[in-house]
């Protein structure tokens, strides 16, 4: 992908490799983690676990509601576990099994969905999550975290097994644009602003925070200074950076590799009616399925690019009252 090169972001690796590596670290730290996976270890990166700790590795097939199963039971019984798989293989063909297996009874499972939204590219639309925030957001007491780059990711995958609960991160596959230091510190529920700015907000998780920044450093010469959060937790949302947005700024755009509905814009928008009503944008992927191509060229078309959030931050601007 060319996401922030012109704003000269350097890529690093992609969430789902800085995922693996981490997970890999923190077997040797926790010896209480234990995984289960889809027979796509490979891909979801957690082959680096396996070979490891081969004794606390569990690969179920293609069978993602099995896997769900396999790891709430073993979460019933006192394990930290993760189930690892395609987000939509898991959040879409196991739904059932995590609301009634996990969610219900508030297990300690942890999920991970690897190769999420569009920028999946040329494996098309049957591959492709688009829908998964929502689908994990709508379930009461789930922690849903979207890491913008390869620290951000490693640093949520501590996060969630610190954090007691089922949470859900979301990875995706190609090389990421670097937003973070290795010193950044994050935390659950708190927003990162990683760019002041008077005029406007932009508020975006994933890959689109670097597309903001690179939407951000182009409306500055247009002489529009737009401030960025990175809002890495869709849930718990910390609305008290969205209502300081709100009321500093005057308007919010927000930016999301996910279906309109459901997800991070969804959640902005409730708070911003409900606290401090201001013009709100969003940029998402409109009601559709993409199709299999080039990632850059299906954020282009499907509404994704940095154009399209400039586009749509000069358009809440012109509604400011």
């Amino acid at each position: 992908m060319d996401i922030g090169k012109s704003i000269g972001l350097e890529y690093g690796a992609a969430t789902r490799d800085a995922f693996g590596e981490a997970l890999e670290k923190l077997g040797h730290e926790n010896q209480n983690i234990v995984v289960v996976d889809g027979d796509v270890s490979d891909s979801t990166r957690t082959q680096a676990f396996r070979e490891t700790f081969p004794e606390r590795f569990f690969n179920v097939g293609i069978a993602e509601s099995n896997l769900v199963g396999v790891a709430s039971g073993l979460a019933a019984s006192g394990k930290q576990a993760l189930a690892s798989s395609f987000a939509v293989f898991l959040l879409c063909n196991a739904y059932d099994q995590i609301r009634m297996s996990i969610a219900y009874p508030h297990l300690d499972v942890k999920l991970v969905g690897s190769h999420s939204g569009i920028s999946l590219g040329e494996d098309g639309a049957s591959q492709m999550a688009i829908e998964d925030l929502a689908l994990a957001a709508s379930l009461p007491n789930f922690t849903v975290l979207v890491p913008a780059d390869e620290q951000a990711a490693a640093w949520a995958t501590r996060a969630m097994f610190e954090h007691e609960g089922p949470v859900y991160l979301r990875t995706g596959r190609p090389d990421a644009p670097k937003v973070y230091s290795s010193d950044t510190r994050f935390e659950i529920g708190k927003a990162v602003r990683v760019r002041d700015g008077d005029d406007v907000t932009i508020i975006a998780c994933g890959l689109m925070v670097a597309a903001a920044l690179e939407a951000a450093q182009h409306l500055s010469n247009k002489g529009i200074e737009a401030r960025v959060l990175d809002m890495h937790a869709v849930k718990p949302l910390d609305q008290i950076a969205v209502i300081k947005a709100a009321n500093e700024t005057g308007a919010i755009v927000t930016a999301e590799e996910h279906t309109i509905t459901g997800g991070l814009g969804a959640a902005v928008a409730q708070v911003v009616v409900k606290e401090h009503p201001v013009p709100v944008g969003f940029v998402a992927i409109m009601d559709t399925y993409a199709e299999s191509g080039d990632p850059n060229d299906l954020f282009k078309k499907y509404g994704l690019s940095p154009e399209h959030i400039i586009h749509e931050v000069e358009s809440v601007i012109d509604k400011k009252a």
